[in-house]
């Protein structure tokens, strides 16, 4: 977690670059351990008279081990750093420099063991991350039945994915349907299933049917390569408090080197002054706020949550303020019939057979949603004949000796259609929050359909539980009508809401919220809302899978279209915090008592070495808690949106 190999945005406590792999390493580490034990076995356990034996044997373990530490001390020094690694060369160097080798051969032992160990342990969790993410096949079989390398695929090749088998690049499904687990990607536990037209995502595994797909990107331009490389990018940045902790190291060590000194000048023990030196050599301190950053980014991962700065995780605990954009994020996006409304001496049948039977041939959404809902009742659709569609406002098509009108009502107006007889004070009420279609045979109106974009089905629970967490303001801003935004706010139970919104409009919003002194997340799909994503303290993109814009625009990326992810990410954030506190309190404590135990002679260089690796582990390991946070995320069970209580919203 602590990565002692590179010089890297969190400096370790320990920094060496060796040449070679951790086991190659680990083996000269052991290698010059065991000349060492060799030492203590020859003077205590051997004869007498190999005191020569031993002597040798020791200062050839020393060396070996304490090589490496005092080449990377020096590299330091040369960098014009008084990097923490000194501290450790120096007690070897003094431990040498007093004739002690079987001191000093332990104390680089163990600090060589620390360093290798922690950074395994940073190996294995970027790893974790890695393979979260590195889930391409390394072959894929072309349509025409070749298996080609992964790393050959280009644009528009055609693959075939069967059943089992995982998804080798993003691309569209041109023949077939089936039922894809996109958990790697979207952190969604439920399969989504997938027809023809459907965009489907590298990594991801097909469950169900077999499906041939046409390739649209390949390699690190998948979404699944821009999520790797974005998690791993996180892991480079830092928090305010670790750029802090980079400022005051340069201090550090000219402090402990002086404490080291006034030890030896007054209890005239160098001994001690070792022991000084390698407990106060502070990797549990160093080691405490990047650990748990990485942790906490594996656990967000894990969800589908892409986060591309580790500060702006820290930061989601802020916010006291959220906006959300409606269309695509409160709602689904997309238009479903609520209402049917025939007019007198006519049956609800004739209305929708009518209205669907025209509007099969379009493709506009308010269209496909009358289609559904007629194929969802089992009606048989008419064939149409001289369909005509005039984009934005309506379609005309003739059922038989029938002439259908549908659209809007100046459509309708258009075509000489009275439709006073359906505009009463009442519908204009009935109608206020829907997009109304108006539907006229002959010349006469036959009734309306109202539609409507449905709240997504966990929004409800997802604005709660942020009012529990302190978020103060939850703001819908919409370009949609008012009488549309008042009813989604009053739904959600928003604190205020803005309807017929312009984008500058939305800008000026998030502005006037962060003048008031709140800390602003603004949350949209991304697509339309780069600008508002921008102007806030976060920007939070929803349905982010496979939208280049979304993922370059936000702050964090929600890969899945779910809302409950926000109050997790806010959970998320304030336990992070929560343990890098813990750990930053027990580090401040284990080095003050390591240094008043060691300058009262109660603590060993050796003790102090064992000590120092006990004291990392306890902050990895505490770290490695956030790993499993929301491990257990329970799914959402929101009240459904129709039986939802209406609540005042400020307009």
């Amino acid at each position: 977690m602590a990565d002692h190999a590179h010089s890297h945005s969190h400096s370790p406590a320990l920094e060496h670059e060796h040449v070679g792999s951790v086991q190659s390493r680990l083996v000269v580490t052991f290698i010059g351990g065991v000349i060492v034990l060799n030492a203590y076995l020859a003077h205590y356990i051997l004869f007498r008279d190999t005191e020569a034996i031993a002597a040798i044997s020791a200062f050839i373990g020393a060396i070996i081990l304490g090589t490496p530490i005092i080449m990377g001390a020096v590299r330091e020094v040369r960098r014009g750093r008084m990097h923490l690694t000194v501290l450790v060369a120096v007690a070897v160097i003094a431990a040498l420099a007093i004739g002690d080798y079987k001191e000093a051969g332990l104390v680089a032992f163990f600090m060589l063991l620390a360093t290798l160990i922690e950074e395994q342990t940073a190996a294995g969790a970027r790893e974790s991350v890695e393979k979260l993410m590195t889930l391409t096949p390394p072959t894929a079989e072309l349509a025409s039945g070749e298996e080609v390398p992964v790393a050959e695929l280009k644009q528009g090749d055609r693959v075939r994915v069967r059943p089992g088998d995982r998804i080798p690049a993003d691309g569209i499904i041109v023949s077939g349907e089936t039922t894809i687990d996109e958990a790697t990607i979207t952190g969604e536990s439920l399969p989504a299933d997938k027809v023809a037209g459907e965009e489907v995502f590298a990594g991801t595994d097909n469950l169900t049917g077999s499906v041939e797909i046409e390739v649209t990107r390949v390699g690190e331009d998948t979404t699944l390569g821009k999520v790797k490389r974005l998690i791993l990018a996180a892991e480079g940045t830092k928090t305010q408090f670790m750029q802090l902790i980079d400022r005051y190291a340069a201090w550090y060590t000219p402090l402990v080197l002086m404490i080291a000194l006034i030890v030896a000048v007054f209890t005239r023990d160098p001994q001690r002054s070792v022991a000084v030196l390698v407990i106060a050599c502070p990797c549990a301190f160093v080691l405490a706020t990047p650990t748990a950053m990485v942790a906490g980014l594996s656990a967000a991962a894990r969800l589908g949550i892409l986060i591309k700065n580790v500060a702006h995780l820290e930061a989601a605990g802020d916010v006291t303020a959220m906006v959300f954009d409606k269309t695509g994020t409160l709602t689904t996006g997309e238009l479903t019939v609520t209402r049917m409304a025939p007019a007198e001496g006519v049956e609800g049948v004739e209305l929708l057979e009518s209205a669907a039977s025209v509007e099969q041939h379009s493709r506009h959404p308010v269209a496909v949603a009358v289609t559904k809902v007629a194929q969802k009742a089992n009606l048989p659709l008419k064939n149409v004949q001289d369909f005509r569609e005039t984009p934005g406002r309506g379609v005309v098509g003739r059922l038989g000796e029938d002439e259908v009108v549908i659209g809007r009502a100046t459509f309708l107006e258009e075509h000489g259609v009275d439709l006073d007889d359906v505009r009463s004070e009442k519908h204009q009420a009935a109608t206020g929050a829907m997009s109304t279609l108006y539907v006229a045979k002959n010349g006469r109106c036959i009734g309306w359909i109202g539609l409507e974009d449905r709240t997504r089905p966990e929004a409800q629970q997802s604005t709660a539980e942020l009012h529990e967490l302190g978020v103060r303001r939850v703001s819908l801003l919409t370009g949609d009508r008012w009488p549309v935004a008042k009813k989604v706010a009053a739904e959600l139970g928003c604190t205020d809401v803005q309807g017929e919104c312009l984008p500058e409009q939305k800008l000026r919003l998030v502005e006037m919220l962060r003048e008031e002194g709140h800390r602003v997340a603004v949350v949209g799909d991304g697509v339309n809302d780069a600008p508002a994503l921008t102007a806030g303290d976060l920007g939070i993109a929803m349905g982010a899978a496979g939208s280049d814009v979304a993922i370059n625009s936000a702050s964090i990326a929600l890969m899945a279209d779910d809302l409950g992810r926000l109050p997790f990410l806010v959970r998320l954030s304030r336990r992070l915090r929560r343990v890098i506190l813990q750990n930053l309190i027990f580090a401040a404590i284990f080095v003050v008592c390591g240094l008043v135990l060691a300058t009262a002679n109660l603590l060993t260089p050796v003790m102090a070495a064992i000590l120092h690796n006990v004291g990392s582990f306890i902050v990895i390991f505490n770290s490695a808690r956030l790993v499993r946070f929301g491990e257990n995320l329970s799914p959402y069970s929101a009240t459904p949106v129709d039986e939802a209580k209406a609540v005042p919203v400020a307009a």
